[in-house]
């Protein structure tokens, strides 16, 4: 598998709350916007192997310091459809256990494309 740069799509192409799974270099990659922000996610979950990226996109439910829960994150967070391991998809980090992280590459949108770097 080789390195490199990689152009996935038109940032038009991919709206905010949309993801792409594609091939890059011989890896699959899941694509993210969130927001208007552009994040990439090796499409292997580092807890068994599963398929990531192909999980639930969702949010979380957090406590308050006054001893309330709410719902948070609100499209930030990707469940493994596998075993139901939350990751931070801006960061790739596990909810269950932060020292256990996704795979994330950088992503830069350069004249309108969304570029990969791995």
């Amino acid at each position: 598998m080789s390195g490199g740069r990689f152009r996935v799509c038109e940032a038009t192409e991919l709206a905010p709350g949309q993801r792409l799974v594609v091939d890059l270099g011989g890896r699959s990659v899941g694509v993210f916007n969130v927001e208007g922000s552009f994040y990439a996610l090796h499409n292997r979950c580092p807890h068994r192997g599963g398929a990531l990226c192909l999980g639930p996109v969702t949010g979380v439910t957090r406590s308050t310091d006054d001893f309330e829960y709410v719902y948070a994150d609100e499209g930030r967070i990707l469940r493994c459809a596998w075993h139901g391991w939350e990751f931070e998809i801006e960061t790739g980090r596990s909810l269950a256990d932060p020292k256990l992280k996704a795979k994330t590459f950088p992503v830069t949108v350069e004249d309108g494309e969304v570029i990969v770097h791995i």
